[in-house]
């Protein structure tokens, strides 16, 4: 998942706040994350209870709705206190001369990958990580680098960025998350399925194949599934085989059909290609030369 999604991290703002304080966004489609380098705030994503964060944390939300960042008590009234820039560039909500209660560091992700839009419908709408020693020290670390005035610390901070997001991604123990893939590797019977249905695409995988691999009766496993992913099993596979297809076409220019059809587990050219082109909207050859000429 992580290696199709190409991801980066190239947008990035140190942000503090102190006193009363809030922040309202609504960014449909773009990936927001926030690292709490020091202090404590309340983030609200809408459809999820509001969280504390805290020193050390991680949050990522694949596909931004409607969120709102604020005091861990937030003012009263509709309308958001201004925000000020101060001399070292960061930006400040709130009082702009008190001590401030948090500094973060805030920004929006990017996926190089052309999927991306389907691979982000397979993450959780909400990824909140905690407790995690590497992203901890990764998150420190990006304290560190975004206080100091070094020689290319932007591409430095970049990088950094982009291990962090590599590594909330992958993430599953200690994560508070959504339906979606993460929740589903957290859940020891199910991960085994995952994983199965990840590293043999090409088998002609059954609901209840899928849930002897996960020691579960064909029932129990259907409903699990759905409740931790947010998708039916068969669904998900479908999207996987559909991903790493879209992905075979763009990378490989002599790639034909019928062999990108044997290393997604289907039978028949034909019959990749018409499920192909349901998914896609678009036949696997026009899309192999879509994504030649751009």
């Amino acid at each position: 998942m992580v290696t199709l999604l190409q991801p980066g991290a190239p947008f990035s703002k140190r942000v503090s706040g102190a006193g009363l304080w809030r922040v309202r966004r609504s960014d449909p489609g773009r990936t927001f994350y926030c690292a709490v380098l020091e202090g404590l705030c309340r983030l609200a994503v809408t459809g999820s209870a509001p969280v504390t964060l805290q020193k050390g944390d991680f949050v990522l939300i694949p596909s931004a709705l409607e969120f709102m960042v604020s005091s861990v008590e937030p003012p009263k009234g509709k309308r958001d206190p201004a925000h000020v820039m101060l001399p070292d560039g960061e930006i400040r909500h709130g009082d702009p001369s008190a001590a401030p209660d948090v500094r973060m560091l805030v920004g929006h992700c990017v996926f190089a990958s052309p999927d991306a839009h389907l691979l982000v419908s397979l993450l959780p709408r909400f990824v909140h990580v905690r407790g995690e020693r590497r992203l901890a020290t990764l998150v420190e670390l990006v304290r560190e680098e975004s206080r100091e005035q070094r020689p290319a610390r932007d591409v430095i901070l970049s990088r950094l960025l982009e291990v962090l997001l590599i590594e909330a991604l992958r993430s599953s123990a200690g994560t508070a998350a959504s339906p979606g893939l993460l929740r589903g590797l957290a859940d020891e019977r199910l991960s085994v399925a995952i994983r199965r249905m990840h590293e043999r695409p090409t088998q002609a995988w059954t609901v209840a194949q899928l849930a002897k691999e996960a020691a579960l009766s064909r029932s129990a496993f259907f409903e699990r599934f759905n409740r931790a992913m947010g998708v039916a099993p068969m669904e998900y596979l479908l999207g996987w085989r559909m991903a790493l297809a879209k992905d075979l076409l763009r990378r490989k220019q002599e790639v034909t059909v019928a062999e990108v059809a044997e290393q997604v587990g289907y039978s028949s050219a034909s019959t990749f290609s018409v499920a192909f082109t349901r998914h896609v909207g678009l036949p696997p050859t026009h899309y192999a030369r879509e994504q030649a000429a751009s």
